[in-house]
């Protein structure tokens, strides 16, 4: 073989009640639709430029040299609900490399499968590695997208649909519900040995669980805020979906907004709106709550560790609304934020929910000065909002235009764009989907190249409904 991967294995080498050691399971045609070369090369590949032997090594059907596959465990609380026991139903993780995870979705059964094939069809693999990798554009911390591969086999959903198989990578795949399911378990040493390595490789600064919680709420408390700051919906944030490293994960039933409204939900599952655009701060505390349970064996005084784990908790709320003050105001070209410019935001946030405005396209015309085309030209409100807007710019010496443009895109993945790549690669145009990656590869960046993506959808291509695709 002449792809080279320099695994290593340390999550292998954890007490083996955290995985099953697991083998992808080969698909009978694989075909390279993707191969992110620029991340292979981070990771320290040695790479091929043999399509067949990537197509061979990322659809599982070749171990590569190094790998030592498993599946992992974990539980989690879905829409409030507890699981037990959940893990990797059809994930595996063939190693780290470079220090961060190599792991196929869609790569067949595992023993945590709870019945299902194991498999994915190409529309979610193609959803995620357009996300993850627009996410990543965007400067949002989230997994990335190595390669997609489509399998030749057939996977039944509602229909039978073509498979894939999307490689992900991440800085690790732990998640608050690895924690949760050693604590249900009464299981302290493989409890302490995961926070261990956790805490050795995403926070070696730390030294006790209260620590840990605290930089963990640190990190949730950053993203959520950067998710709302480009109207991002993630849809399904259940404990199992949280990752200890801050990244975003598992791009299921997830959406960017069009139109702005904070009650929004796109995900079909989601019938309560547990975790609509405006819940998602009050669940990101929630998930850390969790976390906070699950650590608590790890601690000899209960009691003290209560009040401690209480008090972080408790000032993850400020946290979260502190990082989405500053994202919000630098969308106003506010150099320095502040308490008092909470006001501006909201009430602009209001203009913009009556007037059911683009959420992306509204900031993008208050940056470029085209706002007089737009929806909130007819608002009563609107004259006096940006007339104190303005007022406040004039008082700072820094130039808003340029804290604006680096924190509003031109481009986002529209649910209408990713629906209509989706129906063209399954009738075998990928010509869409590389379109689309080329043009929210630099979301910032002005292109009348790419002009049409950031138009938003028409009556008939509206988006209401988003799915899991398992």
């Amino acid at each position: 073989m002449t792809l080279q991967i320099p695994f290593e294995n340390t999550y292998a080498a954890l007490p083996e009640r955290l995985f099953s050691r697991q083998k992808p399971t080969p698909v009978r045609s694989p075909k390279l639709i993707a191969y992110n070369a620029a991340l292979g090369a981070e990771l320290g590949f040695k790479e091929t430029q043999d399509e067949t032997e990537l197509a061979q090594v990322f659809s599982g059907s070749v171990l590569p040299d190094g790998a030592d596959p498993i599946a992992q465990l974990y539980a989690g609380h879905q829409f409030g609900n507890w699981n037990p026991q959940l893990g990797d139903g059809r994930a595996v993780l063939l190693g780290e490399s470079n220090g961060y995870d190599i792991q196929l979705k869609g790569s067949g059964p595992t023993p945590f499968s709870r019945r299902g094939d194991g498999r994915a069809w190409m529309g979610p693999v193609l959803r995620e590695y357009v996300m993850s990798e627009a996410m990543h554009a965007l400067g949002v911390p989230t997994t990335r997208a190595l390669a997609a591969v489509a399998t030749g086999e057939e996977v039944f959903r509602e229909r039978p649909l073509p498979g894939a198989v999307l490689t992900r990578v991440a800085s690790s795949h732990i998640r608050v519900g690895t924690f949760q399911v050693l604590a249900a378990r009464q299981d302290l040493d493989g409890l302490r040995a995961l926070f261990e390595f956790a805490c050795a490789r995403h926070y070696p600064h730390v030294s006790d669980p209260a620590e840990f919680l605290q930089s963990v709420s640190k990190r949730q408390a950053e993203l959520v805020a950067h998710w709302m700051s480009f109207g991002f919906i993630h849809g399904v944030m259940n404990t199992d979906n949280c990752t200890i490293s801050g990244e975003t994960i598992d791009y299921g039933p997830c959406a960017f907004m069009d139109e702005f409204h904070p009650g929004k939900v796109f995900s079909s599952i989601d019938r309560n709106g547990r975790y609509a655009y405006g819940n998602q701060p009050d669940i990101s505390v929630w998930n850390m709550a969790q976390l906070a349970t699950a650590l608590l064996p790890l601690e000899d005084n209960s009691d003290s560790a209560v009040a401690q784990f209480t008090d972080v908790v408790h000032n993850m709320p400020d946290l979260i609304r502190t990082a989405w003050r500053n994202r919000f105001s630098a969308k106003l070209g506010i150099a320095t934020p502040a308490q008092t410019d909470e006001q501006l935001i909201s009430r602009l946030l209001s203009i913009v929910t009556d007037k059911r405005s683009d959420f992306t396209n509204t900031f993008r015309s208050l940056t470029e000065d085209t706002w007089q085309i737009t929806e909130l030209a007819n608002s009563t409100e609107w004259p006096a909002w940006l007339e104190d807007w303005q007022t406040h710019l004039e008082a700072q010496p820094e130039d808003p235009k340029e804290i604006m443009s680096k924190a509003n895109p031109i481009r986002i993945p529209r649910n209408h764009n990713v629906e209509a790549m989706i129906k063209e690669a399954v009738d075998g145009d990928y010509g869409p989907f590389f379109a689309l990656n080329t043009a929210l590869s630099k979301p910032f960046e002005r292109s009348s190249e790419f002009q049409r993506y950031t138009l938003p959808p028409q009556p008939e291509e509206t988006v209401t409904q988003t799915f899991c695709g398992t």
